[in-house]
């Protein structure tokens, strides 16, 4: 197998296990509206390349040295998809980015309505907080990594991150944005939670202080190249793979890299980015760096 091939097997097998886990992640005796649940599921098993979930898995493989580790890491891969998901079905409507599609099926609020759409996100948030306590529970990772763990996704997926992060993207669209303010919608938006990922994923391994400040640093790279790649891609991708529409951004009128900086800067600005993130990686003296590495050149020359 060539490198490619080796590295998306790889990720297929973390996207086989994270699926696993997310079809158990939500308790079947709980009493739940089962529109509700319904629509929650929908979204939730919708497919997609899981990767939050493989960086939360393979950063602990990286720290720990081990694929033992990916079964302490299951709960929190869980938890960063809940919340990923989430903020998908939100980012969709109406109100928002208003779109008919994800990941080549109707948007949730397309089939569920707006409101349980709404509902749907509010119930995927809130269980990624219950799923992460569960791995102390298990005897997988101390308490006071989980702990940590939680204080970093309310930080991560909230109002100075992910969430910031998309209100800085509908505040820009009503005016001119800098390439500083859409750097910060992205670092914000999209990169947030790749670094809780691998920040989560390394606390879960055993990551000393310096170690997970490299990770951060590889997160907030890879997650700005995999944003600046999607407004690429936004432009000259194949809209089957992509599983929605091209052009999508133009129609919109948002303001992207290709926009400010062009095409050729934009995938220049990637490569400089995959290199960075690189460089962090080989820095912090991991046990088992390589799928890391392989994962931040895979992203640069991903086609969806």
């Amino acid at each position: 197998m060539n490198d490619r091939s080796d590295i998306t097997a790889y990720l297929s097998r973390c996207a086989e296990l994270t699926e696993a886990a997310l079809k158990q992640a939500l308790p079947a005796e709980w009493d739940i509206p089962g529109r509700l649940r319904e629509a929650m599921r929908y979204s939730l098993e919708a497919g997609g390349k899981r990767l939050r979930p493989a960086l939360v898995l393979t950063a602990a493989e990286a720290v720990l040295g081990k694929p033992a580790s990916f079964e302490a890491a299951l709960p929190v891969a869980c938890a960063v998809e809940f919340v990923h998901t989430y903020s998908l079905i939100h980012d969709d409507l109406p109100a928002m980015d208003n779109d008919d599609f994800r990941r080549g099926k109707p948007t949730n609020h397309k089939v569920f309505g707006d409101a349980m759409a709404i509902l749907a996100g509010d119930a995927l948030l809130t269980h990624a907080f219950h799923l992460i306590p569960q791995a102390a529970r298990q005897g997988s990772i101390s308490a006071e990594a989980a702990l940590a763990i939680v204080d970093d996704l309310a930080r991560f997926a909230g109002a100075p991150g992910m969430v910031g992060g998309q209100a800085a993207d509908m505040l820009g669209e009503q005016g001119v944005t800098s390439i500083n303010e859409l750097e910060y919608i992205h670092l914000h938006k999209t990169s947030d939670l790749i670094v809780f990922s691998v920040t989560a994923g390394g606390r879960i391994g055993g990551a000393d202080s310096k170690q997970l400040e490299l990770l951060a640093r590889y997160g907030r790279s890879i997650g700005l190249a995999f944003q600046i790649q999607d407004d690429i891609l936004d432009l000259v991708g194949d809209e089957q793979k992509l599983g929605k529409k091209t052009n999508s951004d133009v129609q919109q009128n948002k303001v992207t890299y290709p926009y400010l900086i062009g095409m050729d800067e934009s995938i220049a600005q990637v490569e400089r980015l995959t290199q960075e993130a690189k460089s962090a990686v080989l820095e912090a003296g991991f046990q088992m760096p390589d799928r890391l590495l392989e994962i931040a050149d895979y992203l640069v020359r991903r086609d969806h």
